[in-house]
């Protein structure tokens, strides 16, 4: 591409490149990524206001702007994930700060979310297992759980993003390094919530690229059948948790038998399907008699 052209010629370069790359959504990657070059303004920091391109369609980039665009559609024409690219992503309304060291949150855990808030004692202890981004943590704090809401992590890096977006955000969540539940004693907790790495590493190979190529591993895959954390951290809940304290956690595709008879001796075991209908939430109590 040379020349400096206008906003309306560049979204359409850029929508044209990015389609033939066999780019999912490429108006709207390419949206984005114009946005972000040329500090568009959106709702959310993250998908700009469609009418602004139409309202400045005859705007010509400057060289800084056509720069910095080329650059980000080469990166996403790599394989990078948008959300790499600008470094943001949007979760229950609100903008998070997302890098490489972080699972990109998706749609689908919001249902998590709405099901830990919905059978959740909120004034008690709820943690965040595998917090990444904090997303689930914070949003569960800003969204009305009274009690403290913490977010526990065994990478360190991603606990820095975590902790930038609390702060941004202004929720009071706290955040701890550290590996599933281990730092926790027995009976202590309210609610333990957790998307875990669950894709098996034999469905690696049918991954997206930007997927394997980009997002933590340590976010994404579950041991070889994908279960392992399962394995560690039920039992690990099963201890930590109150008396009839709440276990919500989000599955994969065909886990929901398997993750149902790993929960024997729980109570109150429910499934819960996102908009696709499939099984995306597996809630769970603690006997209410234990000792």
């Amino acid at each position: 591409m040379t020349g400096f052209l206008t906003v309306r010629e560049a979204l359409g370069q850029g929508r044209d490149l990015l389609e033939r790359a066999g780019i999912q959504a490429p108006r709207l990657n390419a949206e984005i990524l114009l946005g972000q070059a040329l500090s568009v303004p959106g709702s959310l920091g993250f998908r700009p206001d469609a009418a602004w391109f139409y309202a400045h369609s005859d705007r010509a980039l400057r060289e800084v702007e056509w720069i910095h665009y080329g650059r980000y559609l080469h990166q996403r024409l790599a394989g990078k994930p948008t959300q790499y690219i600008t470094g943001r992503q949007e979760f229950y309304g609100r903008e998070f700060a997302v890098t490489p060291d972080v699972l990109i949150p998706r749609p689908e855990t919001e249902l998590l979310v709405e099901c830990a808030l919905k059978l959740g004692s909120r004034s008690g202890i709820a943690v965040d297992v595998g917090t990444g981004s904090g997303a689930i943590a914070i949003t569960l704090a800003l969204e009305g759980w009274s009690g403290p809401v913490l977010g526990i992590d065994i990478s360190a890096r991603a606990l820095e993003i975590a902790h930038r977006n609390a702060r941004k955000l202004g929720a009071k969540t706290g955040f701890v390094h550290a590996d599933l539940l281990s730092p926790f004693a027995d009976h202590t907790l309210d609610a333990v919530v957790s998307n875990p790495p669950y894709i098996a590493e034999a469905d690696r190979p049918s991954l997206q690229r930007e997927v394997v190529a980009h997002e933590p591993g340590l976010a994404l895959f579950g041991g070889t059948d994908g279960y392992g954390i399962y394995c560690r951290l039920i039992p690990q809940a099963l201890h930590a948790l109150k008396p009839g304290g709440l276990l919500a956690m989000e599955i994969g595709i065909g886990q929901a038998a398997e993750l149902s008879q790993m929960l024997a001796g729980w109570n109150d075991i429910q499934t819960f399907p996102d908009l696709a209908g499939i099984p995306r939430v597996l809630t769970a109590r603690t006997p209410a008699n234990r000792r």
